[in-house]
């Protein structure tokens, strides 16, 4: 099969990576002018003029970010089959839809409130904070990524307010309750194109500047009934959304061990990357099988793993593969 990924990053080339044995080829449609995935073909296009190049060459599409015109995609959905959907990425990207839909299946989620000015976002932390007594997170509805777009108020100080509205706002933002939470957790998932399921078991993530530093899997001290409160909630995104591929929903676990959602990502995710060594099938072959309506692989973990998030520069490369157990990735 013939695999068309939107985007030619490090996510595109670990998908191409876990497809190659699989026998299948993949052609990358960058939009950037800079690809760096440097595996399989490449059409470099920063203005949709070799679309049609890149979709006669391809039998289904995929793609390893979120952040793309929702148009384009419906636009390729018309002459080829597209997972996840377009209308999974519409949702995905967009904090406003997203808090909706987890509101709709009954998925616990911070309280929040849209606003759109200045003075809607004074009254948003003002209400916020005084019900709850604590910090609010303001976040751009769209284009938010590790970390980037947000703000964290400790309290309703017009000039603080103020100054959050001039550096991040001017456009649609969404206010959030700040939670306690003992953990940030993610649980990743894949449907088929036929309906079946399979979950990874729940990682714990740690985060630096916004950015994903490194994470355990399965979860220390996971639990049935965790798991089973995980499962539960991201089955009903991939049944509501009638899902093809990996989805990941990232959460944060409070003192009384419930979970609560913080946001989803239709794709491979950086915190599944212990897949590739820690379980019985990656997340990039499970998303591939799914594409391309193959059956599912087992998605049990092999033992306890850590990855690493490797931000810069490598390091000793020689002294890391010197260590027992460890399996070094390289992108670029």
């Amino acid at each position: 099969m013939r695999v068309g990924i939107l985007g030619a990053g490090q996510l595109g080339q670990m998908l191409a990576l876990a497809g190659y044995p699989l026998g299948q080829r993949f052609v990358f449609l960058d939009t950037t002018g800079n690809p760096s995935a440097d595996i399989g073909q490449t059409l470099v296009d920063k203005n949709n003029a070799r679309l049609e190049e890149f979709l006669s060459q391809v039998d289904v599409v995929s793609y390893e970010f979120e952040h793309l015109p929702v148009e384009l995609v419906r636009q390729i959905e018309q002459q080829k089959p597209v997972y996840p959907s377009s209308r999974a990425l519409q949702v995905c990207q967009n904090r406003g839809l997203e808090k909706a839909l987890f509101t709709q299946l009954d998925i616990p989620t911070p309280e929040y409130h849209l606003v759109d000015s200045l003075e809607s976002l004074q009254q948003a932390v003002t209400a916020l904070t005084t019900k709850h007594q604590k910090p609010v997170v303001i976040k751009t509805v769209t284009e938010g990524y590790d970390g980037k777009g947000q703000a964290v108020l400790k309290d309703d100080a017009s000039q603080a307010v103020a100054e959050a509205w001039q550096k991040i706002g001017g456009r649609e933002l969404i206010v959030e309750a700040f939670i306690d939470f003992v953990r940030e957790v993610s649980i990743i998932a894949v449907r088929s194109q036929a309906g079946e399921v399979r979950f990874y078991p729940i990682a714990e993530n740690h985060h630096v500047d916004g950015i994903l530093r490194y994470s355990f899997a399965p979860l220390p001290n996971l639990n049935a009934e965790l798991q089973r409160q995980a499962e539960t909630y991201i089955k009903a995104l991939l049944n509501e959304l009638d899902y093809v591929g990996i989805l990941t929903l990232e959460l944060f676990q409070q003192a009384d061990g419930q979970l609560m959602a913080n946001e989803m990502a239709p794709r491979v995710h950086n915190s599944g990357h212990w897949t590739q060594n820690g379980a019985a099938t990656s997340q990039f072959e499970n998303h591939l099988r799914a594409v391309a309506g193959l059956p599912l692989g087992s998605t049990a973990a092999r033992l306890p793993t850590c990855m690493v998030n490797i931000i810069g520069k490598n390091g000793d490369v020689q002294q890391l593969l010197s260590i027992e157990g460890l399996h070094l990735h390289l992108y670029g």
